[in-house]
């Protein structure tokens, strides 16, 4: 660690700056020598830090399981984790100033850490149902289970910082020199532990043993702090003692520094919830896109802590300097944002081209887009708040009793931090939106500068006048900021039209836009700025498929219905066009969605019929709190590489599902073909098969396909079929997607169980453990050429019962007007220009009618 070689400057002897001794030699133990001990204490702080950020990401993604990926649910399961490191911040710190060999204190705290770590993830695996019996008879009472799974660990981690400093400080003598470059090393390990995780980890090794890799740094870090042991604070004399009790004191104005410092914490947790939810519409929802963000996010800290470490004996007016970087913070990540422009954004675009050419990489071109957007919005701040820390550490901290003061900073920013989640996440955003929020968080950050130059002590005019001036330009920028800056940025880089919705609300942005294809208008539903399908014919057809198709074809009279996941509403509308249902429920994690469904007229207003209840909450949590059953469960969700959506396409949500349905109940699932590879396809395939011994699968339109699943054999009654379909409420909308007749909706049949065997067969499941998908390759181009023939080519005869001599040769005859559009479709894609014209026509010389093939080929007969 480069901290341990004091440079000649901040050596000598200074009346009106603090100053530093060099450190005493260390005596050679075990082999390790002066220069080998700064490596290896940087080193055990680096992987003490990869550990805590890598159990972070596997606890936050486990307790979505437990209590949903609601916004209020995951919020507070996740301040269990803050609260853990602000308690034991606060706890070792105080108790380590009074161990004689804090390293062994460390060294004992990794090991625990490592214990608990793989106890908390093994548990948080089989907690799900213990802690909604516990709600069902407690309440709230039932938060204390991950509470306890997640703040034991997390108490221990929280120790480990003020140990570490105060493990060191008498060798530096400077406490923010010591505490700069420790949180230097240990927030890079963060940085590792956030890019291992989703980049390999996970992908590879699957959720427990991730978590085993991650105890296994613990006890690495362990081992290499008691390889340090033999350099104690005993090695001083007591006139160093007494001279490092001389320098670097406190402020008189200590408690004033606390106390903003926890404002800024506060302030820090509201940036990044504002740039989580801003920058992922000009992203992307995957994993890979918030691992980059974080990990710059991590980055500046690591810099700024680094730099104020490397320069804080040249700091002559630390009240000035701590306020100054508050203060400048907030105004450049307010006008980061508000002066966000299409330029940043196709830059970024352009970026990642760049690294394609050169490598050829699809993942190279993602991660660089990602990284310099988040370079471009984060990295600034971060390295002023993460300067921020050290700074605090001078004005607040004495080696004396360097850990209670370190852990007492630590425990109040940490607890700023958690408010200032809550507080910006559930009350700023939903009520003022992205932009305003961040003026008020600019606005108060640059108060606490403010404050800090005119309470402070000593602090120079120049620097009271330049703080002053930030809190002025924070006041102006503020008022001036556009509000609808990002919504009018969100319509450009997406197509273009009319935005006819637009809401920040907790948890996602939800917009609603209405665009024209060739003589065709339509609508469609964004969320964090990723189409989630709209009104347009292909998705019209799709959606009501999704919930008439598996009704039709219930080989017993289905009463019920589950639909899980909103969006456009238009699956739900379906089901209210079932006449003989009497129970029709509807689940959605956003209430800004259900809003944004009174604008989409073909969902036959789902959102406000006294016919279908909307439960807004996780979907998986609603099977998991409910005891209902249902004749079918049907989901549309988004696809499933998105941040948190494999919860609801693992092996373990199917078997919760299965355990709802009804005798010869129906489980559809939504399997869309150009959002994954081929490969992850087949491992969505798989996971289903597992569950579900009998199996079908349907083509929905030329870009999705259906899953049918029960445990009861799936019989296609004709005469039932028949009679069903002919209903007006059913027929009607079915007719005016192309499904014209029953034989139209029995020729979109694939194939069965054993079919959808052969395709599946050497793939891996996804699974609550191996969440695989949530990981997968980047989709190649063109994917959907490749993915399709190979469904295709499984197709066999629909298993017709009491089917007449007239009805086999008109789903034949439908089912290859249908092949013939997406063969169309499929040369359209490949560039095969006359191959598509050619087919194309074919297809609309015999149906072209149907109201499907019309409005793909903007013409009509």
């Amino acid at each position: 660690m480069s901290a341990v070689k004091s440079d000649a400057a901040s050596r000598k002897k200074s009346k009106d700056r603090n100053v530093s001794k060099p450190a005493p030699a260390i005596e050679q133990a075990d082999g390790i020598g002066f220069n080998a001990q700064p490596i290896l204490f940087g080193l055990l702080l680096f992987l003490s830090g990869t550990a805590a950020l890598i159990y972070q990401i596997l606890w936050i993604k486990q307790l979505s399981l437990i209590v949903g990926v609601e916004v209020y649910s995951i919020t507070v399961a996740v301040s269990a984790f803050f609260a853990g490191l602000a308690l034991g911040g606060a706890v070792f710190g105080r108790f380590t100033d009074r161990f004689s060999k804090p390293l062994v204190l460390y060294a004992i705290l990794e090991g625990g850490i490592a214990a608990l770590g793989i106890f908390s993830t093994i548990s948080l695996a089989h907690s799900a149902g213990l802690f909604v019996t516990i709600e069902a008879r407690a309440g709230l009472l039932a938060w204390v289970l991950p509470f306890i799974l997640v703040g034991a660990p997390a108490f221990l981690m929280g120790g480990t910082l003020p140990v570490a400093v105060r493990s060191q400080v008498y060798g530096f003598v400077q406490i923010a020199r010591t505490g700069g470059w420790i949180y230097a090393a240990n927030t890079a390990g963060g940085i590792a532990g956030v890019l291992l995780s989703s980049f390999a980890l996970l992908p590879w090794l699957g959720v427990r043993n991730t978590a085993l890799a991650a105890a296994l740094l613990n006890l690495g870090a362990a081992g290499m702090a008691m390889a340090l042991v033999r350099r104690a604070v005993s090695d001083l004399t007591e006139t160093e003692v007494k001279e490092a009790e001389a320098v670097d004191s406190p402020s008189d104005n200590s408690g004033i520094a606390l106390v903003l410092y926890a404002i800024s914490g506060g302030i820090a947790l509201g940036y990044e919830v504002v740039w989580s939810q801003a920058m992922a519409q000009f992203l992307s929802t995957r994993v890979f896109a918030f691992s980059v963000v974080l990990a710059t996010y991590l980055a500046g800290l690591v810099v700024g802590s680094a730099l104020y470490a490397r320069f804080s004996h040249k700091v002559r007016d630390p009240w000035g300097v701590f306020g100054l970087l508050i203060a400048a913070a907030a105004v450049v990540a307010l006008f980061e944002i508000a002066g966000l422009d299409l330029w940043q954004l196709r830059f970024q675009i352009e970026a990642g081209n760049v690294a394609f050419a050169a490598t050829g990489s699809e993942f190279a071109r993602m991660g660089t887009h990602f990284a310099v957007a988040a370079t471009g919005i984060v990295f600034v701040p971060t390295v002023m708040l993460g300067a921020a820390f050290p700074a605090v550490l001078r004005l607040a901290a004495r080696e004396t009793r360097a850990g209670m003061d370190v852990g007492i900073v630590l425990a109040l920013n940490t607890a700023g931090g958690i408010a200032g989640t809550l507080l910006t996440g559930f009350l700023l955003v939903p009520i003022l939106g992205l932009v305003r929020t961040l003026s008020i968080l600019a606005i108060l950050a640059t108060t606490v500068g403010v404050l800090a130059v005119l309470l402070g002590s000593a602090v120079s005019r120049k620097m009271q006048l330049a703080v002053c001036v930030l809190g002025v330009i924070a006041i102006i920028g503020g008022i001036l900021a556009p509000q609808d800056r990002l919504a009018r940025l969100l319509l450009t880089t997406r197509g273009g039209g009319n935005l006819i919705f637009y809401q920040e609300s907790r948890g996602a942005t939800v917009a609603v836009a209405e665009q024209r294809s060739g003589d065709n208008v339509f609508r469609r539903l964004y969320i964090q700025g990723v189409s989630n399908s709209g009104d347009a014919m292909p998705s019209l057809r799709y959606m009501r498929l999704q919930a008439m198709l598996p009704l039709i074809i219930h080989r017993g009279e289905p009463r019920s219905a589950l639909v899980i996941g909103f969006g456009t509403g238009i699956t739900a509308g379906a089901v209210l066009h079932y006449p003989q249902l009497y129970r029709r429920v509807c689940v959605e994690l956003l209430p800004a969605v259900v809003r944004a469904g009174e604008l989409f007229p073909e969902n036959y207003k789902a959102g406000s019929d006294p016919g279908m209840q909307i439960r807004l909450r996780d979907g998986r949590q609603e099977l998991l709190h409910s005891s209902e059953r249902y004749d079918l469960i049907t989901l549309e969700p988004p696809p499933p590489s998105a941040e948190g959506v494999v919860n609801l396409y693992s092996t373990d949500f199917y078997k919760l599902a299965s355990r709802r349905l009804e005798r010869n109940g129906l489980f559809a699932q939504w399997l869309p073909l150009a959002t994954q590879n081929d490969e992850d396809t087949r491992s969505l395939v798989r996971s289903f098969l597992d569950v579900f011994p009998y199996a079908t699968l349907w083509t929905t339109e030329m870009h999705e396909m259906l899953l049918v699943g029960s445990y009861s054999p799936i019989d296609l009654d004709v005469h039932q079929i028949t009679s069903r379909f002919m209903q007006s409420s059913v027929s009607t909308p079915l007719k005016a997607v192309g499904i014209s007749s029953p034989a139209a909706l029995l020729a979109t049949w694939v194939t069965g169980r054993d079919g959808l065997e052969r395709y599946a067969a050497r793939a891996n499941p996804v699974t609550d453990d191996h969440p695989r998908i949530e990981y997968a390759a980047w989709v190649r181009p063109r994917e959907i050429s490749r993915v399709l023939p190979e469904l295709l080519a499984l197709r066999t005869d629909p298993p017709l019962v009491n089917a007449d001599d007239n009805l086999r040769p008109e789903i034949d005859r439908q089912r290859q007007v249908l092949l013939n559009f997406y063969a169309a479709g499929l040369a359209a894609y490949n560039g095969d220009r006359e191959k598509w014209r050619q087919t194309i026509q074919e297809v609309l010389a015999i149906d072209g009618n149907n109201p499907y093939y019309a409005w793909v080929t903007g013409e009509r007969k």
